[in-house]
């Protein structure tokens, strides 16, 4: 097993007390994407519960019974973080979440605290619309940020369940493999993206565009979380004539309605793309899901 050096961001000191072997650990994860990446490094050694689905937008979600329940069962919370839970994972950790599972703790991982976070910003004001200060914090469309992550949970896992620390560190081997060889094949796939232009409706896809050098000209909202106007979307059709634009990206939780209208009015394709495991019927793990992303973003004109 390889020697471990937990650099833990945000993390002063970790002190980790010896272990019982779980029954199973329970994972509860704030999104689909890292729901499907614990079920992968803790096998049939975790629980977990994902408090998400693809079909709905992680920052507006209510902390209803069923997710307190899930959280007093939890010896793991594994979130995106960046504030992209602000609205709701502290009100689910203060009335149900136990110690050992609190932020900066053990029991606590947030992704972002890991990778290099894109659109960090020095100074926000409430007229800026929905941002997050913190960075961009949809890094799951990056392939080499869930290689980074995974590692991490790995690690956090050995701490909480050391026992079955062989198992984890396996888990994690098999993933690497697997891993590795879809993004050299990927890397050949996205190769005739690069350059591409699209029309995306919130900044949901930084990480994306980035690692396939696509560019993004125009978003259908006028302000990050502020539904598209008539004027903001006149001036966005302006933008895009003459562009050569590819696609109007889309993610299962967001409104088409101004898609629909941007698409008479300039003859852009909407390309749906699943944006997290489960965002569409061929998109059921993580390697899948980037699978059928670049499908239909090399499908798209």
């Amino acid at each position: 097993m390889r020697i471990l050096f937990l650099i833990m961001a945000g993390l002063g000191v970790l002190i980790a007390s010896p272990s019982s072997a779980f029954a199973k650990v329970n994972v509860f994860a704030c999104e689909a994407e890292w729901a499907a990446l614990a079920q992968e490094i803790g096998g049939d050694l975790v629980d977990v519960t994902s408090a998400t689905n693809a079909r709905q937008d992680v920052h507006h979600l209510r902390a209803k019974p069923s997710l307190l329940a899930a959280m007093r069962k939890a010896d793991l919370v594994f979130c995106t973080g960046a504030s992209l839970e602000v609205g709701w994972l502290p009100i689910l950790l203060k009335k149900a979440g136990g110690p050992d599972v609190q932020m900066e703790t053990v029991g606590s991982v947030m992704a972002s605290d890991y990778v290099e976070k894109l659109e960090i910003m020095q100074k926000v004001d409430r007229s800026m619309g929905h941002v997050h200060p913190e960075g961009n914090p949809h890094i799951q469309l990056d392939p080499a940020n869930i290689k980074i992550v995974a590692e991490v949970l790995a690690d956090r896992l050995f701490i909480i369940d050391q026992a079955n620390a062989a198992a984890y560190n396996q888990n994690l081997e098999n993933f690497k493999q697997k891993w590795a060889a879809a993004t050299q094949r990927w890397k050949a796939e996205k190769a005739s993206l690069k350059g591409k232009k699209v029309v995306v409706y919130h900044n949901s896809w930084a990480y994306l565009l980035k690692w396939l050098g696509i560019k993004a000209v125009a978003s259908l909202e006028p302000k990050p979380g502020l539904p598209p106007t008539a004027s903001h979307l006149d001036e966005v059709l302006k933008t895009v004539q003459g562009q050569n634009v590819s696609a109007i990206l889309v993610a299962p939780f967001e409104n088409e309605d101004a898609a629909q209208w941007l698409t008479e009015k300039a003859g852009i394709p909407i390309v749906r793309l699943p944006f997290t495991v489960g965002g569409n019927d061929n998109a059921d793990d993580l390697i899948s899901l980037f699978d059928n992303t670049l499908s239909r973003l090399k499908d798209a004109p």
